[in-house]
This record gives structure tokens, sequence and C-alpha cells, in this order.
């Protein structure tokens, strides 16, 4: 794995565990998951699917991110509007 990629990894791993504070099951569950897919994906040296795999991970990320959002919008909606 080139440096350009091994960092970009080691971003996509950090912002992740940063992400998977507030996860619904918890942190530990999440970093649990999060380590065990890394792991299995270690000895990948193909730059190419290195790649498609960081692309995923930042994928992942959005999807968290509009999770929470939901999350907190729901959160906003019933605290602010009656639900009658």
């Amino acid at each position: 794995m080139s440096l350009p990629q091994r960092r970009a990894v080691l971003n996509l791993y950090k912002t992740m565990l940063y992400m998977g504070r507030d996860w619904p099951q918890g942190y530990d569950f999440f970093r649990h998951r999060l380590h065990k897919v890394f792991i299995k994906n270690s000895e990948e040296t193909d730059p190419e699917k290195i790649r498609i795999m960081i692309k995923r991970g930042e994928f992942v990320i959005k999807e968290i991110e509009a999770l929470y959002k939901l999350k907190k919008y729901r959160a906003m909606k019933r605290r602010y509007y009656d639900e009658s």
C-alpha cells in the first residue's frame, strides 16, 4: 500500500471511530465491528481494490451522518410538535 493510500485508510478509520460515539447500540459495539472489518481487509495489496474500499468507507460515513441527522430531526420534531 502506498503512503497516500495508507494515510487515507487511517484517516477513514479515525473518522469512523469518531462518528461511532453516538451509535445506537453503543460505542464498544461499533468499535469492535469496525476493527473487525479493517483487520479482515488489512492484507489487501491491490491499489484498485483499496481505492474501492476507501470509496465505500466514505459512503458509509455519509450514511452514518444521514442517520444521525434523522435521529436529531425526529427528536426535535417530538419536542416541538404535538403528536396528535
